[in-house]
């Protein structure tokens, strides 16, 4: 049975081809849809942008017939705008000229019109709710929404090899389809292994031997990196060194890193140390500047307001990287703070010839980046439509590197589901150029106190 699916404006504004996503079914935009898109049509950054692009699919999906009676798309459903239903009652606490009660409006309207079922599809919570209060069906747009956070591929395995296999992994590696894992009873089962997934080998007769290793064309290699230590830092744990394996491979190896895990766990750390590694310790001519970039939740529409230039206005959201810059540049921590002006002269000398550099991330849209040791932290905080468009940007011999934590995420409209930085993890699992890794909890390296706070607080919200 072919269903009424009512869009709130929510949706276009981040996913503005959403319109086309509904396969046969009827498509039903408010006019007070279409108003509010004419509000934000001039806009700046994303938002903008996806909205005027929202608005010329409208416009050629007019041109085909009458928006008012319906018209056929190209999928086999149908687009239609709704101006009725001003006189449907809602209770008396919901106030009529809000534009979401308007939407309720229609939905009502129509659920009490139509036999067809009427969805309701919107970002905002709040909005589902009431329309539960009202009887109306709504759910959130789940074209972009990926598997559940605990059920996201973390791109690291822990399996068993046979003994005989196991003591000769450095010298011939192991064949992935003679590895396996044993559930809570002992039955062994054999995974199935990405490319690029990271491995903690295991000696089925001695579980205290370990090995780490990666899957490449069927066969599980040791770490070509496992000795290095960029810019002085050493791995701490089995999470930083498939972290710095990743980083430390060149951008034809491993043009695109994904990095998932809470605060603490070094990753933009352990990115900025690769960086300043092949950049000023062993410079190798892989990449002219660090570019580091950091969404914000509020970024597009405040910047243009705040004084100053672009690095001006940049900085406060650059501070997280400053104090990782601080210490990396002195690593001495009985020494580092002694001389506050000193070290504030060695971190601006760094931003002064070029090595880093930082950037809003709206301004990279419509850039190709070449040759470049790209830097996206806090990626949590972007959207599906970002994500594509940062990797896309990916000119020749560029590095793109996604940091951040799905549970950490300040933007509107985003959840663990639907952010970009999972929603690129999702879709380039097993891709030969997409290396990626979850850091654990217990990898979390920031102090005793966090480590202990994690462990005693992380179910009390």
């Amino acid at each position: 049975m072919k269903k009424i699916y009512v869009v709130d404006t929510n949706v276009l504004i981040q996913a503005p081809y959403a319109l086309k996503c509904f396969e046969d079914n009827e498509v039903v935009l408010p006019l007070v849809v279409l108003e509010e898109l004419d509000t934000h049509k001039k806009d700046e950054g994303e938002r903008g942008a996806n909205v005027r692009e929202a608005i010329r699919m409208i416009e050629q999906i007019r041109e085909q017939g009458d928006l008012t009676k319906g018209v056929a798309m190209d999928n086999g459903g149908s687009l239609r705008i709704e101006k009725n239903f001003k006189d449907v009652q809602l209770p008396q606490d919901l106030a009529e000229y809000k534009s979401d009660n308007r939407i309720l409006k229609v939905c009502k309207g129509l659920s009490e019109s139509k036999k067809e079922q009427v969805i309701l599809v919107t970002k905002d919570i709040l909005m589902r709710i009431k329309a539960q209060l009202l009887g109306i069906k709504a759910e959130d747009f789940t074209t972009e929404q990926v598997a559940e956070h605990t059920e996201q591929y973390s791109g690291r395995i822990t399996v068993f090899a046979p003994e005989n296999l196991f003591r000769d992994f450095k010298k011939k590696g192991i064949p992935a389809d003679q590895v396996y894992c044993a559930d809570a009873k002992g039955k062994r089962h054999t995974p199935v292994l990405f490319e690029n997934e990271f491995v903690i080998l295991q000696a089925d007769q001695s579980l205290k031997k370990t090995q780490m290793g990666r899957v490449e064309n069927g066969v599980i290699r040791k770490l070509e990196y496992e000795k290095s230590q960029p810019y002085g830092v050493k791995p701490k744990n089995a999470g930083q060194y498939f972290l710095q394996e990743a980083l430390m491979q060149p951008a034809d190896v491993a043009p695109l890193v994904i990095v998932k895990g809470m605060a603490g766990t070094a990753k933009t750390f352990y990115s900025l140390a690769v960086g300043l590694e092949k950049m000023v310790n062993r410079p190798t001519g892989e990449y002219r500047r660090i570019l580091v970039c950091r969404p914000n939740s509020q970024f597009d529409d405040d910047i243009g307001f705040l004084p100053g230039d672009e690095q001006e206005k940049i900085s406060p959201l650059m501070r997280p990287v400053i104090d990782n810059l601080e210490q990396l540049i002195d690593s001495n921590e009985e020494e580092r703070y002694k001389d506050e002006n000193e070290l504030e002269g060695k971190t601006e000398e760094i931003f002064d010839r070029g090595i880093i550099q930082a950037e809003a991330l709206n301004f990279i849209r419509g850039r190709s980046i070449l040759k470049t040791y790209l830097i996206i932290d806090e990626a949590q905080n972007m959207t599906p439509a970002q994500a594509k468009g940062i990797i896309t940007r990916a000119g020749k011999d560029t590095k793109i590197i996604l940091l951040g934590d799905p549970n950490q995420i300040d933007r509107p409209f985003l959840d663990e589901r639907t952010n970009g930085l999972s929603y690129a993890a999702e879709h380039m699992k097993g891709s030969s150029l997409c290396w990626q890794i979850s850091l654990t909890t217990e990898e979390c390296e920031r102090s005793r106190l966090a480590m202990d706070a994690i462990g005693r607080l992380q179910d009390k919200f």
